[in-house]
C-alpha cells in the first residue's frame, strides 16, 4: 500500500469531540492515530458530518480546525487546517 502521508501518524486511543455550528453541535469521537498533519477519527455515523470542523482532545488541552479528507461509514480522515 502506498502511503502518500506528509506526516507519520501514531497509533492512539484518545477521546475527543467533534465541534461545529458555532460550537453549539458536540459529537464525542474516538482518535485512532494522530501526526503533526492530521488524525483518524472514529464515530458512530460518519455520513452526516460537516466537512469542516473543529476537534478537541481534552487530555491533551488541543483544538484543531479540521477538513475532511476522506470519510467511510464509522470514521474520518481530517487534515489540519
Amino acid at each position: 500500500m502506498d502511503d502518500r502521508r506528509r506526516h507519520p501518524r501514531i497509533p492512539t486511543l484518545k477521546a475527543g469531540q467533534i465541534l461545529f455550528n458555532r460550537r453549539l453541535n458536540v459529537v464525542d469521537c474516538v482518535i485512532r492515530n494522530m501526526s503533526e498533519g492530521g488524525a483518524c477519527i472514529q464515530v458512530q455515523d460518519a455520513g452526516w458530518l460537516p466537512q469542516q470542523f473543529d476537534l478537541s482532545v481534552p487530555i491533551d488541552g488541543l483544538t484543531r480546525l479540521c477538513r475532511v479528507a476522506w470519510r467511510s461509514s464509522d470514521k474520518l480522515g481530517v487534515a489540519y487546517q
